[in-house]
């Protein structure tokens, strides 16, 4: 898992994921799989999914990466406090899944909970078979 910057501002993870090192066969069943470790965790509460490649290419103005098969969002939040209204701005969490014709980019941004980042990493890891 690598950290980079994306449009020169989100601090974002990134793994990539080759087919040939995991047993989940396209989004849906690496977005089932996350989706079964938010509803173990403790603090992190599931709230869904969004079909974002659905959308964009329903757009009459929308573009998607020719190599990109599919791309989802799984959403969920780690907020066990509200300390101001402000909090507000960096929560849900949201996590990216791209299938590409011979691997997986998945991907989230840095959250400001350390915990909630290492609960995600986890998870990330999780996807490719060790």
């Amino acid at each position: 898992m690598k950290q980079i910057t994306v449009l020169e501002k989100y601090p974002v993870f990134i793994l990539e994921i080759n087919k040939n090192e995991t047993s989940y066969k396209n989004v849906n069943e690496i977005l089932a799989y996350i989706k079964s470790q938010i509803q173990a965790h403790p603090i992190a509460t599931y709230i869904g999914d969004f079909d974002h490649y659905s959308h964009t290419s329903s757009l009459s103005e929308g573009k998607i990466a020719e190599e990109i098969v599919d791309a989802k969002n799984i959403i969920c939040c780690f907020g066990k406090v509200l300390p101001k209204p402000e909090v507000l701005a960096v929560r849900p969490r949201s996590i990216g899944v791209a299938e590409l014709e011979d691997h997986f980019v998945v991907s989230f941004m840095e959250a400001p909970n350390p915990d909630a980042n290492a609960a995600m990493e986890k998870w990330v890891k999780g996807i490719a078979d060790l």
